[in-house]
């Protein structure tokens, strides 16, 4: 079979995959917004206090930091064996979670989970890759974007009517017997995939890009919150080690002969685009999902269940548009769509850089609606095309690149958003002589804050642009076998 059949054929399986791909995808995203809703009644039972956050930084630190090293992974041993592997730590890790029995021993445990959580998000898309042909891969992704946002949506609700009937642990309880169908629908469906053999697996590199985003996250978590600062050292020290040891990284990745990270993917222009106009996405997407609820809570005046109520509009608006997006990229070039998509996003932010204290919940939905029905025409093409670009025997680590991509946007995002509101609001409090947190001083901060998300997005729509007429890229160095066989690279 030649390398182009290979790539260019859809297994005969195909929506079965998809269907137990998006099973696994909606129970894991649902998970990541479950959670939240949980946090002040875990406060309370186990007397966390403030350091209750680290119940969602230790899970977000978690996935995005070992994104790369389970998508090189995947490449190594086959994308079905850690995926099935993902979802067994994921079970175990949510059952540990509903024994935990403090503060702590929950955090060690969501570690724990967001391994498992990391082995699922990197290697989902890459399945859906090798199950459908180039020209139906955006419609399939298109379909997992509606399951995220479902998965999203979802979230607060099932937590609220678990936490009433059955307390907080019920939500990691309720994983265990969906997550063990969830193995199974994958270990009976979901087919082989190909293997690159004979390499030696890059420890000091993926220690070096582990150690170096944890840090550095870390850093741009702690930075925006009052007690710390950018100014301070212990923040200052978090993001220099950091950026020290990815620069190493990089430097490492360029000499070792078997990199975890092969530089080279990012030579080929449509992939890289690709990527560099998601990351500028996702960061105003984190930003968004930072200020607007303040925006709704303390200066609208609406209580949460309202608040969450009015968020609602986003992620349905995204569940009824992904599937659009990739319909249409099966017969639109991504690079129109993508942009496209971008353009209409930043004129939802644009529209929200407007937003006035006065403001009815209406004016937050249509935008936030505006907002969604871009990304939900960007997302899902923007993906595919970065799959189709990526070489075969790269696209485990393409596809989990997408995921870091995500996870870092949303993260560097709230840091990015938090650094404008703040230093706006407080230069118009010392310029006006007002507290910084009057009604004035917060909307003139925030309407900065929407100024750089549409900048942003902006951005990434010249990138989108500009990436060009994708070709597939064919690894020369593996020959593409059928389902079930291990991909090896030919002898010397």
């Amino acid at each position: 079979m030649s390398s182009s059949t290979a790539v260019n054929v859809s297994s005969p399986n195909k929506w079965i995959i998809l269907g137990t791909v998006m099973f696994g995808t909606f129970m894991s995203t649902l998970d990541s917004s479950i959670v939240n809703i949980a946090l002040p009644t875990i406060r309370r039972e186990l007397n966390a206090g403030d350091s209750v956050e680290w119940i969602v930084l230790c899970y977000l630190l978690t996935t995005t930091s070992t994104l790369l090293i389970m998508g090189k992974l995947s490449d190594w041993v086959g994308r079905r064996q850690l995926y099935i592997t993902g979802f067994c730590v994921f079970v175990l890790g949510s059952l540990l979670c509903g024994l935990a029995w403090n503060l702590w021993s929950l955090v060690g445990f969501r570690v724990v989970q967001g391994l498992g959580a990391s082995m699922i998000y990197a290697v989902g898309p890459a399945i859906i890759s090798d199950a459908f042909s180039p020209n139906e891969r955006g419609q399939a992704l298109g379909f997992m974007g509606s399951v995220v946002a479902a998965g999203s949506s979802a979230g607060p609700v099932i937590g609220g009517l678990l936490l009433s009937k059955f307390g907080w642990t019920s939500i990691f309880f309720v994983n265990v017997p969906i997550g063990i169908i969830a193995i199974w629908r994958a270990w009976t469906i979901i087919p082989e995939s190909p293997k690159v053999s004979g390499q030696r697996f890059d420890l000091l590199g993926a220690g070096l890009f582990l150690i170096g985003v944890t840090t550095f996250l870390l850093g741009l978590d702690f930075g925006p919150e009052p007690r710390y600062g950018w100014d301070n050292t212990f923040v200052i020290t978090l993001l220099s080690v950091g950026a020290v040891l990815l620069a190493f990284f990089l430097i490492w990745e360029m000499r070792v002969p078997e990199p975890m990270l092969r530089l080279g993917l990012f030579r080929i222009w449509p992939f890289t685009s690709a990527i560099l106009a998601a990351f500028c996405g996702f960061v105003a997407s984190g930003g968004n999902l930072f200020v607007i609820p303040f925006f709704l809570q303390q200066l609208l005046g609406l209580n949460p269940e309202k608040a969450g109520l009015v968020l609602l509009a986003g992620p349905l608006t995204l569940s009824v548009v992904a599937p659009l997006g990739g319909y249409l990229s099966s017969r639109i070039s991504a690079r129109w769509i993508s942009t496209a998509g971008l353009l209409i996003t930043a004129c939802g932010y644009f529209a929200f850089s407007f937003l006035a204290a006065d403001w009815e919940w209406s004016d937050v939905v249509w935008r936030s609606s505006l907002v969604s029905l871009g990304f939900g025409l960007f997302q899902s093409p923007n993906s595919s095309s970065a799959l189709n670009a990526a070489p075969l025997d790269q696209r485990g680590i393409a596809s989990s690149m997408i995921a870091f991509m995500r996870n870092l946007g949303f993260v560097v995002g709230i840091a990015l958003a938090a650094a404008v509101w703040y230093s706006t609001r407080n230069r118009y409090a010392l310029a006006h002589d007002v507290t910084p947190e009057t009604t004035t001083a917060q909307v003139f901060g925030m309407h900065y804050a929407y100024l750089t998300m549409a900048g942003l997005v902006l951005t990434g729509a010249i990138l989108s642009f500009l990436r060009g007429k994708p070709t597939p890229a064919l690894s020369p160095a593996v020959t593409a076998v059928p389902a079930g066989s291990v991909m090896s690279p030919p002898a010397n």
